[in-house]
C-alpha cells in the first residue's frame, strides 16, 4: 500500500510563534499561509504542518500521490483503494472517502492509542 509523502500535523497555539521556532530548528515554508492559518514546513526530506484553529491534537498525515515536494508522482494508490484495503484488514475508519468520485478525498482512522490519522490526496 504506496500512503503517500508522510508528515506531522501539529495543532498549534500561535503560528507565529511556531514559524519561528521550527525555523529556528532548520524548517522553512514551503506551502501553505498565514492568511490561511497553516503552513507546510520542511527541512530536508522531514515535512511538519503547523495548523492554527483549524482542528484539535496532532495527527500522522499522508498524501497519495506526491512525493516530500508536493510534486505529482506518476504511479500512486487512489485513498479509495487505500480505504478498500484498509477495510478488507478490519480496520475501522472514523470518515470514509465516496468511492463513486475520483480525485482528491481524504480518509480518517486511529491507531490503537487513539493517534489520529490522515489520508489526505489532493488530485
Amino acid at each position: 500500500m504506496k500512503l503517500g509523502v508522510f508528515s506531522l500535523s501539529l495543532s498549534v497555539k500561535d503560528l507565529v510563534k511556531s514559524k519561528e521556532f521550527y525555523e529556528k530548528l532548520g524548517f522553512s515554508a514551503m506551502g501553505g499561509s498565514m492568511e490561511s492559518n497553516y503552513l507546510i514546513m520542511k527541512n530536508g526530506s522531514t515535512l511538519i504542518g503547523l495548523f492554527q484553529a483549524m482542528f484539535d491534537g496532532n495527527m500522522l498525515t499522508f498524501n497519495p500521490g506526491w512525493d516530500e515536494n508536493a510534486q505529482n508522482l506518476e504511479e500512486f494508490d487512489d485513498v479509495r483503494e487505500i480505504q478498500r484495503k484498509l477495510k478488507a484488514s478490519g480496520v475501522e475508519l472514523d470518515k470514509t472517502a465516496d468511492e463513486s468520485t475520483s480525485g482528491p478525498e481524504h480518509i480518517f482512522l486511529k491507531d490503537p492509542d487513539g493517534n489520529m490519522i490522515l489520508i489526505d490526496q489532493h488530485r
